[in-house]
C-alpha cells in the first residue's frame, strides 16, 4: 500500500491567492517524469477499492486536466463508461457548467448531449480525481447534475475515487449525509502544506517561450482516436489505444532507442501512458509526464518537486499559455496529441522547449480521420 511519502510533494502555486499550494504527486505522470507502469499500477490500486460495485452498472466520471488518465484506467478496470470534464471548446454539444473553486482555471464542462443517452441506464456515477481536499467540487458537479436531471437522479448512487484525500471530519459528515461513497489510497493532511510552499526558495529556472521555427525529426497523423470528452466504452477505448501503439511501433523506428520520453498534451494524457507501458514491455526505459495549464513556481531545491520550467504555446488554443517541467534527456522524444492541426506555429515553443535537452523528437497526432 502507498504512504504519504510515496504520493505528495509540496509545491508553490503561482500567483493564485485562492489556495498557495499545489499537491505534486510522483507517481501520477503529470508534472513529474515517471515510469508509466508504476502511474498505471497507482491508478489499478484505486481500481480494486471499487470492486464493491462490481455488480452495478458504473459511470466514470474523470476530472480534468490531471485526473482524465485516472479515470480511463478506473473504467478500464471495471468496464465501466467513461466521461472526461474538459475545459476546451467542444462546438456545438450542449454542456453541463460547474465551478471548480480553487484552480486558476475556474470553469468545467461536461458533455450533456452524451450524459442524456445514458444517465436512465446506469446505477452509479464515480467521480474519479487526483485529489480531493474540501470535497466541494465534487458536490457542485452533483448539484449541476440534479438541477438538469430533477428525479431522473433519485435512483442513482454517487462515489467518489481518488488517489489522495484530504477532506476534513465535516467534509466528510456532508457525504456520509448525502450517501456518498469515498474511496482513497493516501489520507493527507493539509495543515502544513501552505506553510511548506511559503518557505520555498523561487530559485528554479524559468525557460521563456521560443517559438522559432523548428521541424520535428518526423510527424505522424494516426487515425482512430476516440476522444473521452464524449462518452466511451472503455475497453474500446482500450482497444483504440492498442491500435494506436501497433501504428506507432509500424511507424516509427523506436527500437533503436534505449531511452524513451514520452509526452502528453494537457488533457490528454491515458494513451501516452498506455503506449509508455507497451514501450517498456518491449524494454525500453521509458518516462512519461504531460504539459499543463496550471503556473507552478520551480525551485533547485532538492527537496522541492520542480525545478526546470517551460512556457508553451498551447497546441489548442491560440493565445493560450501551458507549460512543462523537468525535461529529461533521452535517446528519443514521443509527444502524444490530440490537439487539431492548426498550423506548425504552435507546436514551435513545444518542440523548441524538448529540443533543450533533446535532439531526436517525433510527433503523433491522434485522429478521428
Amino acid at each position: 500500500m502507498y504512504t504519504e511519502n510515496d504520493l505528495v510533494r509540496i509545491a508553490k502555486r503561482e500567483n493564485n491567492k485562492k489556495r498557495n499550494y499545489l499537491v505534486v504527486n510522483p507517481l501520477q505522470g503529470k508534472h513529474i517524469p515517471v515510469s508509466p507502469h508504476k502511474a498505471l499500477e497507482v491508478f489499478s490500486q484505486l481500481a480494486k477499492l471499487l470492486e464493491v460495485y462490481q455488480d452495478e452498472r458504473i459511470l466514470i466520471v474523470g476530472f480534468a486536466e490531471t485526473a482524465t488518465a485516472i479515470g480511463a484506467k478506473l473504467a478500464i478496470e471495471l468496464g465501466a463508461d467513461y466521461i472526461h470534464t474538459t475545459r476546451e471548446d467542444m462546438g456545438d454539444a450542449a454542456c453541463l457548467y460547474f465551478s471548480e473553486e480553487h484552480s486558476h482555471a475556474t470553469e468545467q464542462k461536461l458533455i450533456r448531449d452524451d450524459m442524456d443517452k445514458v444517465i436512465h441506464k446506469i446505477d452509479r456515477i464515480i467521480f474519479a480525481e487526483d485529489e480531493i481536499t474540501t470535497g466541494k467540487t465534487i458536490l457542485n458537479m452533483i448539484a449541476t447534475m440534479e438541477k438538469q436531471y430533477q428525479g431522473i437522479l433519485d435512483r442513482v448512487h454517487f462515489s467518489v475515487a481518488s488517489l489522495l484525500n484530504g477532506m476534513t471530519q465535516e467534509a466528510y459528515e456532508a457525504y456520509r449525509q448525502r450517501n456518498i461513497g469515498v474511496h482513497y489510497l493516501v489520507k493527507t493532511q493539509h495543515t502544513e502544506y501552505p506553510f511548506l510552499a511559503d518557505r520555498a526558495v523561487n530559485n528554479g529556472i524559468y525557460h521563456g517561450k521560443n517559438t522559432a521555427k523548428s521541424e520535428f525529426t518526423a510527424s505522424f497523423e494516426m487515425g482512430g482516436l476516440i476522444d473521452t470528452r464524449r462518452m466511451t466504452e472503455a475497453q474500446q477505448y482500450l482497444s483504440a489505444c492498442e491500435r494506436l501503439w501497433e501504428d506507432i511501433r509500424k511507424s516509427i523506428p523506436l527500437a533503436k532507442y534505449e531511452r524513451i520520453l514520452v509526452l502528453g498534451t494537457e488533457e490528454f494524457m491515458f494513451p501516452g501512458l498506455y503506449v509508455g507501458k507497451r514501450l517498456e514491455e518491449e524494454g525500453h526505459f521509458v518516462r512519461f509526464h504531460a504539459a499543463t495549464r496550471s503556473p507552478i513556481c520551480v525551485s533547485m531545491e532538492s527537496q522541492y518537486p520542480l525545478h526546470d520550467r517551460y512556457e508553451l504555446d498551447s497546441l489548442y488554443g491560440e493565445g493560450r499559455n501551458t507549460f512543462i517541467y523537468d525535461i529529461g534527456a533521452c535517446d528519443a522524444v514521443l509527444v502524444l496529441t490530440d490537439a487539431p492541426k492548426a498550423g506548425a506555429e504552435r507546436e514551435y515553443s513545444l518542440l523548441n522547449a524538448v529540443r533543450t535537452k533533446n535532439e531526436i523528437v517525433f510527433l503523433v497526432r491522434w485522429s478521428q480521420k
